[in-house]
């Protein structure tokens, strides 16, 4: 079974999670347009596009605003890696910059 980014960093911030009551719980683990995606539940393993992470204790912003910290961060490259050439970065159609 693959594993989500909340299992992969052990954060405790899915729902029903350690973390959740005090620190509230991550938009990865309640995304549902991401379910599915790299074999995952709910945003777990595309956590990268999906606004409003809680990563590091602070709310993230859109994928262009934390897309460095989230292409370095391990569970990126693990799923990266587990995934090979089916990996999935972001959804067809799917904005990661702005463009003025």
């Amino acid at each position: 079974m693959k594993k989500n980014c909340w299992e992969l960093k052990a954060c405790g911030r899915e729902p029903g999670g350690s973390k959740a009551t005090e620190m509230g719980i991550c938009t990865a683990a309640t995304d549902r347009t991401s379910d599915g995606l790299n074999g995952g539940k709910n945003g777990g393993r595309f956590c990268w596009a999906v606004a409003g992470t809680l990563c590091g204790g602070v709310v993230q912003g859109s994928f262009a605003e934390k897309k460095a910290s989230c292409l370095s961060c391990e569970v990126f490259k693990q799923i990266r890696t587990e995934e090979g050439r089916e990996f999935v970065m972001v959804q067809p159609g799917q904005r990661v910059g702005s463009h003025k």
